[in-house]
């Protein structure tokens, strides 16, 4: 007997909540929008910290993979002060995205409340969803200063996104595009969907956090956002 089949993914019946990450899971991933942030915070790594920028690479992803994010191991490991590093690290250019009025469709038809959470900023979440012409679609933006600067996927983020708007985790569900950071979304109850880039698009990403697919924390994986909320979630 086989104890350790994946358990059957959680369907949407009773999703009345959608929760959705942003940062290359609402934008395709190979628009490399997120690699000028990633430019960025090496910068930012190298200038603190007085390092070349090959050394500033190696910290920054060492604390982006122990700590949820690089601000956090910049706050535990030197005492850094986070508001200038959120400020310059954000300062990207956003052109590359461009309205997505098949998303927003899709968006509008879902039934209940759609809210961001994100270990960005406000600004740069308004920002992106301004760019793809959805932002009246969303109800809210829980970012990284409403988790008093914890990132994603301390389990204390989720419950003071859970808390501050009134979401049942039994009735939401939860867009990521790294599989990490559904496994407390998972266990609070939420029905989880893993966004992963398109086979066909080259990407840069750590090999970890393509890492996931077949955990038992994600019950769906879908590399269209649009196309999975069409078919999978209109359906109910």
């Amino acid at each position: 007997m086989n104890t350790t089949a994946k358990p059957a993914p959680r369907s949407f019946s009773s999703v009345e909540t959608w929760v959705f990450d942003l940062d290359n899971t609402l934008y395709p991933h190979d628009l490399n929008l997120w690699q000028q942030i990633d430019d960025r915070i090496r910068a930012f790594v190298s200038d603190f910290l007085g390092v070349t920028r090959e050394d500033a690479f190696k910290l920054q992803k060492d604390y982006y993979k122990r700590y949820g994010t690089t601000m956090r191991g910049l706050m535990a490991e030197h005492s850094m002060k986070p508001d200038d590093f959120l400020e310059f690290v954000h300062k990207i250019d956003h052109s590359p995205l461009l309205p997505n009025p098949e998303l927003g469709d899709a968006l509008e038809k879902l039934p209940g409340r759609k809210l961001i959470l994100t270990n960005g900023t406000r600004k740069h979440a308004e920002n992106v969803m301004r760019r793809l012409e959805i932002d009246h679609h969303f109800e809210d933006v829980f970012d990284i200063a409403a988790a008093d600067l914890d990132p994603k996927p301390h389990p204390q983020v989720y419950d003071r996104f859970l808390r501050k708007h009134g979401v049942d985790p039994a009735k939401a569900a939860m867009f990521e595009d790294l599989a990490r950071n559904l496994s407390v979304p998972y266990a609070l109850g939420m029905t989880t969907v893993l966004v992963v880039p398109p086979a066909t698009k080259e990407v840069i990403r750590e090999g970890w956090e393509m890492e996931g697919r077949e955990a038992p924390h994600v019950d769906h994986v879908t590399d269209d956002l649009t196309g999975f909320l069409r078919a999978k979630c209109l359906i109910r």
